[in-house]
This record gives structure tokens, sequence and C-alpha cells, in this order.
């Protein structure tokens, strides 16, 4: 029998040691959804988004690509001020 039948997702994601990477992800595809939906209501170009960040564009890329889960702190407070948005972020 299938000990894992009828059991919650998170609860098998868990125990395979996978949960924490699996938030990351998804985490990060909301908030590069967010920061696409902001460019598109600002008219804002990449190209233009990366200037007002000082980073290149190979760079907003990184910050854009929803599989790259490495973003700091920083990044985010920085994306928030250049696009007049307010950074929150909470433990639920």
């Amino acid at each position: 029998m299938n000990k894992h039948i009828g059991s919650k997702f998170d609860d098998f994601l868990n125990e395979e040691n996978l949960l924490a990477e699996a938030q990351a992800e998804a985490i990060k595809r909301v908030v590069v959804w967010q920061l696409e939906q902001v460019m598109e209501e600002q008219k804002l170009s990449q190209t233009e988004l990366a200037k007002r960040l000082h980073t290149s564009r190979s760079g907003l890329k990184r910050l854009l690509d929803e599989e790259n889960t490495s973003i700091t702190l920083n990044t985010l407070a920085n994306v928030a001020q250049v696009t007049g948005k307010k950074l929150q972020i909470s433990f639920s």
C-alpha cells in the first residue's frame, strides 16, 4: 500500500525534502508575474527598468527568470522603490 495515498502533497514534498524548494519557486513565479504586471502598467521596457535598477539587461533577465530563485531582499526593495510600489513580506 502506498503511504502517500490520502496525504497532502505538501507532506509528500516535505518528506522528500523538496517543500522549501517548491515554495521558493512558486514565490518567485508570483514575484515575476507581479513585476511583469507593473512593467506593463507603467509601460516600462526591460531596458528602462534595468537602467532604473542600475543593472544590466542580463541582470534583469535573471530577476525575471522564474526558475532562478536567488533574489535578495535588497533587490526586491530596490525594485519596489524604483517602481513606486511597497514591498510586503510575511510569514503565515
